[in-house]
């Protein structure tokens, strides 16, 4: 009998020998269990519960296939693969560079960014004979961060994320520059932005091996909100001065440029840009070596790690109205990565070997 592409079948069950084991050709021929879902169609539930809203998936599913599902199969389905997606990733994960040949540069940047979390308490004991209340919920906003790494000639990176802390960042970091070529040997040129743990992971992890580079956009947000306020009528042609002092390096010539103008400890930081900014360049000192990476020209700029954050995490976990159990959030983010690493069809692929 068929409805809308679902199927019941009467299977016929074979048994080996008085007390074998049972047999069922169609089980092995179709890979499905009973009341359960075929292989092929889990892979294009997964396809679409990835990319857009468990209902969304439910509609285009309908739409190209013509199968009736719920959004709760589609979820549960979905979030199964997306668990043994993370599990494989941290199992395949190594920090450590090995020594031998491999790339003679590579590229790695760090950065993290919010998604939303909801997190569900439980409820307090009523007295009887009260109707029990809902859990109370609590909305909050928790930082995923986000690898990248790659060879300067190559323009697809490996990525690799994390919701747990920034030791394991650092870890994830380090197993992306190994799958992108680096060794022992190799050196490093790492970018992000003024979040303090990022280039103290970057040292705990590689130390001589690697240098950092602090994100220029970043440090130009500082310059042009200190340029509105010291020439508030003319304020491009200072800025762009600046930028040129910083690409050469010349910092001790940019702080002496802002600090006659920079306002006194009484100001709030709020309103004062050039104090901010002249405590920005002086704690960042060590990271603004822009002249020898233009020279060995490679990128000055961390944006290829926030354009990952937009395409490989914010799009499906940070729909309108959307709110992630942790635990659900951090197996979406495995999932969305691996299909950002190419791993989508492997991953399949072993799983139809496994099962012969």
């Amino acid at each position: 009998m068929t409805k809308f592409g679902r199927v019941e079948i009467e299977e016929e069950v074979f048994r080996l020998g008085r007390d074998g084991r049972e047999l069922r050709p169609f089980k092995l021929s179709a890979e499905v269990e009973a009341r359960g879902y075929s292989r092929p169609l889990q892979r294009v539930m997964v396809d679409f519960g990835a990319e857009e809203s468990f209902g969304k998936a439910v509609q285009r599913i309908k739409e190209h296939y013509e199968i009736d599902l719920s959004g709760s199969a589609v979820r549960r389905v979905t979030l199964e693969h997306a668990a043994a997606l993370k599990q494989q990733q941290e199992e395949e994960r190594e920090g450590e560079l090995k020594p031998g040949f491999g790339a003679e540069v590579v590229i790695g940047e760090l950065d993290g960014c919010l998604v939303p979390i909801v997190e569900s308490h439980p409820a307090p004991q009523p007295k009887p004979p009260q109707p029990k209340p809902p859990p109370p919920r609590e909305l909050k906003w928790e930082e995923a961060r986000l690898a990248l790494a790659r060879e300067p000639a190559f323009l697809r990176p490996h990525y690799g994320a994390t919701m747990g802390s920034v030791d394991e960042a650092g870890e994830v970091l380090a197993d992306c520059v190994r799958r992108a070529g680096a060794t022992a040997q190799t050196h490093l040129h790492c970018l992000g932005d003024g979040a303090a743990w990022i280039p103290q992971q970057v040292q705990n992890r590689f130390g001589d091996q690697a240098t950092y580079l602090l994100d220029f956009y970043h440090v130009s947000e500082y310059l042009a909100a200190a340029a509105r306020k010291i020439a508030p009528a003319n304020s491009k042609p200072w800025l762009a001065q600046q930028k040129e002092q910083l690409l050469n390096n010349r910092v001790a010539e940019v702080c002496a440029a802002l600090r006659p103008y920079q306002e006194p400890l009484t100001v709030a930081d709020e309103e004062a840009p050039v104090r901010v900014c002249l405590r920005y360049l002086n704690n960042h000192r060590d990271f603004l070596n822009y002249q020898a990476a233009l020279q060995a020209d490679l990128p000055i700029g961390s944006g290829e790690v926030e354009s990952g954050h937009r395409s490989v995490i914010q799009q499906r976990l940070k729909l309108t109205g959307a709110w992630w159990l942790r635990e659900n959030a951090e197996k979406m983010i495995a999932l969305r990565v691996a299909r950002a690493n190419d791993d989508w069809q492997p991953y399949w692929l072993n799983l139809r070997q496994a099962v012969g």
